[in-house]
């Protein structure tokens, strides 16, 4: 049996709570499949999930519509992120090693 991550949805409710993600711009570092990614996808201004797995960024992809939008997945390292500093207003780092 595979286990289910967070399947009460607790983790995305803290988040929420810890954080006014409306009209925000986020980064998610680590962002793997996208699992969680997409689940407050609705939210931001800007959605930018970052991982260095290649093949975890498209399968991140395939979980969104067709026309994401919003929403973008970069590949990268936390260590060398391409990005200016102060771009995002939120940036999450969770479940990641």
């Amino acid at each position: 049996m595979k286990p289910l991550r967070d399947p009460e949805g607790a983790e995305l409710e803290h988040f929420q709570a810890a954080c006014n993600l409306d009209g925000a711009k986020v980064l998610e570092i680590g962002c793997g499949n996208g699992v969680f990614t997409w689940q407050y996808a609705g939210h931001p201004a800007l959605l930018v999930g970052l991982d260095p797995n290649a093949a975890d960024l498209v399968e991140a992809r395939k979980k969104g519509p067709a026309s994401p939008g919003k929403v973008v997945f970069t590949r990268a390292v936390a260590e060398a992120m391409p990005f200016s500093a102060g771009l995002f207003d939120v940036v999450l780092f969770a479940s990641s090693f």
